[in-house]
């Protein structure tokens, strides 16, 4: 049986590990990530986001549950469909997503997603 202390995590053997042994902690683990529909912004799926915000035609704001250390994070960002999906700005709190068709207009019919990978 596994025990959890405060500020301590115990091992059954009764050892204790360190922060790098924990993966969640791990800095290469993503710390936010969502899916959502464009066309109605409703979240299908997400970990470390606070909500999402229609801004426009194609635009999205993504804000964290939990801002970052600073806004030097990395971010992907897809959609299934053929936009033209590309960061628009970010801080430590959020991130401002642009999703284009081929004719570079405003695109809201895509299914959405995004990873932030930081400290």
């Amino acid at each position: 049986m596994s025990t959890i202390k405060a500020n301590t995590l115990l091992h059954s053997d009764g050892s204790t590990t360190t922060q790098p042994s924990i993966p969640a902690l791990a800095p290469a683990m993503a710390k936010a990530w969502c899916k959502w529909r464009q066309q109605d912004h409703l979240i299908d799926n997400s970990y470390g986001v606070s909500s999402i915000t229609d801004t426009g035609i194609g635009l999205t704001q993504v804000a964290f549950s939990t801002a970052l250390s600073s806004s030097e994070h990395s971010t992907l960002i897809s959609d299934d469909d053929y936009g033209n999906s590309f960061i628009n700005g970010h801080t430590a709190t959020k991130v401002d997503v642009r999703n284009m068709n081929l004719a570079n207009d405003g695109y809201a019919d895509a299914l959405m997603n995004i990873v932030i990978f930081g400290s």
